[in-house]
């Protein structure tokens, strides 16, 4: 009987033990885990319309793949839009508005694509210029050869914030 229990009981243990030290780890790093990835979206931001003052949103308006909206001070709107390309969740990028609603720029949070194929959707600008100007989500797409998923991707990425942005543009605007 108590080479059954023993067993039992040093598992458990064990568990108890490697739970509490993965809840410490994440209470300790949560905050600082939480300020990098506002420098990282400000930085990002500053690529996109340069040197200015933004306010985040505290709604994404329950859109899937919506992660942040933030404003500048001069009527601009950044939408942080996450979509899957080849590989799931692999496209985080920043859809820049201008004040007149149209898409003025994007810019990479981060890229989980290919490295070589899906990659070139950030390093080809002629492919990230198509989607500049446009005020409706579309279906036209010039993909780039080997990168056909990470193409529609970027396509439904910019979609996800044309909707967003022509859905909410008032409350987006008015803070």
């Amino acid at each position: 009987m108590k080479d059954k229990i023993f067993p039992t009981i040093a598992l458990t243990v064990i568990c108890v033990v490697a739970a509490l030290l993965l809840t410490f780890a994440h209470e300790g790093t949560k905050d600082s885990i939480a300020k990098q990835r506002e420098q990282k979206f400000s930085s990002t931001v500053e690529m996109l319309f340069g040197d200015c003052e933004i306010k985040m949103l505290d709604s994404t308006f329950d859109v899937e793949g919506v992660k942040t909206i933030a404003v500048t001070s001069d009527g601009k709107t950044a939408v942080e839009v996450v979509a899957d390309g080849y590989s799931k969740g692999g496209i985080d990028i920043l859809v820049g508005f201008d004040a007149n609603g149209a898409v003025c720029g994007i810019e990479f949070v981060s890229l989980g694509e290919t490295p070589g194929l899906g990659s070139k959707v950030q390093d080809e600008g002629a492919f990230r210029e198509q989607f500049i100007g446009e005020t409706e989500p579309g279906e036209k797409l010039d993909a780039i050869s080997g990168a056909t998923f990470s193409s529609k991707g970027m396509r439904s990425a910019v979609n996800t914030a044309l909707k967003v942005y022509n859905e909410n543009k008032e409350a987006i605007l008015n803070g």
